[in-house]
């Protein structure tokens, strides 16, 4: 039965595969509407000939990926329990242990490395596809290194969160969702709150803008919009990146506004004033602590489903994902096939949440330093070095994209002009 079944999920997902590459490759159209052909926004106004192929050949691979990428992820979660390997690692586990910790971080250990090894060549081929468009510089020995810092950095949180939820399935069969919830409240807080001073620098150089002379026009601007401020700090990127980026993050008084290197080395003063501007206008806005609590609400929503979702299966099909009871270890996988398939689809509500943000914080920008050409040519440069898709598909907009696409942010900087002239 479990052969039949895992034969059927594979020819399943291979023409899911077989679909998604016709729609990126064959079916989708993202072209320029005829409106906007030969303005700022149009990408042949600013980009060259060889720009435009290889971003339309990128951005064909990536969404590709991108759709690939995740039910890829729930086929491995669904063979990993059909095929009894979950009971196998539980049964790995030194059942002598008296603390069940211990026994879960065995049994995490062998899941983690599983799925990090099965999913490696997807990742390696992400990041040499990143490098042969010239979007990354970073040396291999250096991807590898947080690679490997990551794992064990997930492992480690994996093993105190998992121990935690899987203690309250035992102490509270109806109600564990809502206790682990209330927990992810303080948890999530201090995570945002270390994040800028012990998370981030495992990864990246950070220190004060060594511009002096334009930390003082960032730092004036930051007192026109009434944000307490003494630093703006730099990351180095340039050994990983030719991407460029700025952002807000941290709470409280470890909150902190980031500029990469690169961003410093490829754009004028006034172009890094606006985003400047861009990302005080999330902190005026809160749009930090509003994406906390839209995190926190969508985590209560996820956990109740799980816990409605996740005893039916099992008593359904319990006998073919080999799970007996939900508060086992080994349903674990089961417990991440549930949590993925619902993260996947509440993206596109929680992307355009986002997006709403990122247009408030352009406006709020344009109206701080109030000066639309240099909006226009940042939002460019941020184009070209990212190879970005300025006009994706509806199905990629609505999954993918954080921000508004170029078009939409460029064209309505553009139309901002146009009211101001008349």
């Amino acid at each position: 039965m479990a052969k039949k079944v895992g034969l059927i999920a594979v020819l399943a997902f291979g023409v899911y595969v077989v679909a998604m590459y016709f729609y990126f490759f064959h079916g989708q159209n993202s072209g320029i509407p005829t409106s906007l052909k030969g303005t700022v926004a149009d990408p042949t106004t600013f980009m060259t000939t060889q720009e435009l192929m290889l971003s339309k050949e990128l951005s064909e691979l990536r969404n590709f990926l991108f759709f690939v990428s995740t039910p890829f992820e729930w086929l491995i979660y669904f063979i990993i329990l059909i095929t009894g390997i979950s009971r196998m690692f539980e049964r790995w586990s030194p059942t002598e242990q008296k603390w069940a910790i211990w026994r879960n971080a065995v049994y995490l250990f062998f899941l983690s490395l599983l799925l990090f090894v099965v999913q490696f060549p997807l990742a390696y081929y992400r990041y040499t596809l990143s490098k042969s468009y010239g979007i990354s510089t970073q040396l291999f020995c250096s991807w590898m290194r947080e690679n490997v810092i990551s794992f064990w950095m997930d492992f480690g949180m994996s093993v105190i969160t998992i121990t935690v939820v899987y203690w309250l399935m035992k102490k509270s069969v109806k109600r564990w969702w809502l206790y682990a919830w209330s927990l992810t409240v303080p948890f999530t807080i201090f995570l945002m709150f270390i994040q800028p001073v012990v998370i981030a620098p495992i990864y990246n150089d950070f220190y004060p803008l060594q511009d002096k002379e334009l930390e003082t026009k960032i730092l004036s601007l930051a007192a026109q919009a009434d944000i307490p401020s003494e630093h703006v700090y730099e990351v180095n990127m340039a050994e990983k990146t030719n991407a460029l980026n700025a952002y807000v993050t941290g709470i409280g008084s470890n909150s902190r506004i980031v500029l990469w290197d690169t961003t410093l080395n490829r754009l004028s003063d006034d172009e890094i004033l606006f985003i400047m501007a861009h990302e005080m206008g999330h902190y005026v806005m809160k749009d930090i602590y509003i994406g906390i609590a839209g995190y926190l609400f969508m985590t209560l929503i996820g956990l109740w489903f799980i816990a409605k979702i996740m005893p039916w299966m099992i008593r359904r099909y319990g006998k073919v994902l080999n799970i007996k009871e939900m508060s086992n270890i080994h349903s674990l996988p089961l417990f991440l096939f549930i949590s993925s398939i619902l993260l996947f689809f509440s993206s596109p509500l929680s992307n355009a949440v986002s997006r709403y943000q990122e247009v408030r914080a352009d406006e709020y920008a344009m109206a701080l330093v109030e000066d639309p050409e240099a909006a226009v040519s940042s939002f460019q440069q941020l184009t070209k070095s990212g190879l970005s898709e300025v006009n994706p598909s509806t199905l990629v907009k609505w999954f993918r994209y954080t921000h508004p696409p170029m078009l939409e942010r460029i064209n309505h900087v553009a139309e901002e002009m146009q009211g101001e002239e008349q």
